[in-house]
């Protein structure tokens, strides 16, 4: 949608925005962004919350770090842009979802998922180049904590969704107020077998919603 979308998103998290610890995070983005080949883009750091608003968050699918290749990420977990070849984890979590459903994904853009509510945040939302998890020691896990214990404190009904372990040390921010978590192995060729394949995330996130009395997400 627009900029103000993410300007909403850092006054409702004013109690963490307003922190230093929020400043010495954006100070050291600057300085891994003055050298060449960090992703996504700058200006898609905040993508997953350019979508919806808070209290339009109706299900979270929580991812380690952005894709480290060049032209991939583009700041919503597990998604890549339109022409991008699809990334092994992406293809799994599209075979999970035709094994789950029946439904078969063209297109490897989640930006649809994210504008039915499904904000798609990764543990760390920058990295660099071949690199994965080169920026975990910025400051970025204070931030995803900040963003998950606030929304679910809000509304609980939100649904968690952890793919890996990286997303599953979220759960020490989520268990005291957040009513569904649905967790499993990472979806990439090294975890998709370790519980990731088979565990029908997709059909128990619309059966929630449904229970819920909210529409299901159109996930194809």
């Amino acid at each position: 949608m627009t900029q103000e979308n993410w300007k909403h998103w850092e006054r409702w998290l004013v109690d963490y925005t307003s922190t230093k610890e929020w400043s010495s995070l954006l100070e050291k983005v600057e300085q891994e962004y003055a050298q060449p080949f960090c992703f996504p883009p700058k200006s898609l750091i905040f993508n997953a919350f350019q979508h919806c608003l808070p209290h339009e968050v109706r299900c979270i699918i929580v991812g380690q770090d952005p894709y480290h290749g060049a032209g991939e990420a583009h700041g919503l977990a597990f998604s890549v842009p339109v022409g991008v070849k699809t990334p092994p984890s992406l293809r799994n979590i599209f075979k999970e979802l035709y094994n789950d459903l029946g439904e078969t994904r063209l297109s490897s853009d989640l930006t649809d998922w994210a504008q039915q509510g499904v904000l798609l945040i990764n543990t760390h939302l920058t990295v660099r180049q071949g690199q994965p998890l080169s920026h975990q020691s910025l400051g970025w896990e204070w931030f995803t904590d900040s963003v998950l214990s606030q929304l679910v404190q809000a509304y609980p009904e939100i649904i968690i969704v952890l793919w890996g372990n990286e997303a599953k040390k979220k759960k020490s921010v989520l268990s005291h107020f957040c009513k569904h978590i649905i967790e499993s192995s990472h979806p990439s060729p090294l975890g998709a077998h370790k519980g990731f394949l088979g565990s029908k995330p997709f059909s128990k996130i619309n059966e929630i919603l449904e229970a819920q009395g909210k529409d299901p997400i159109r996930w194809s």
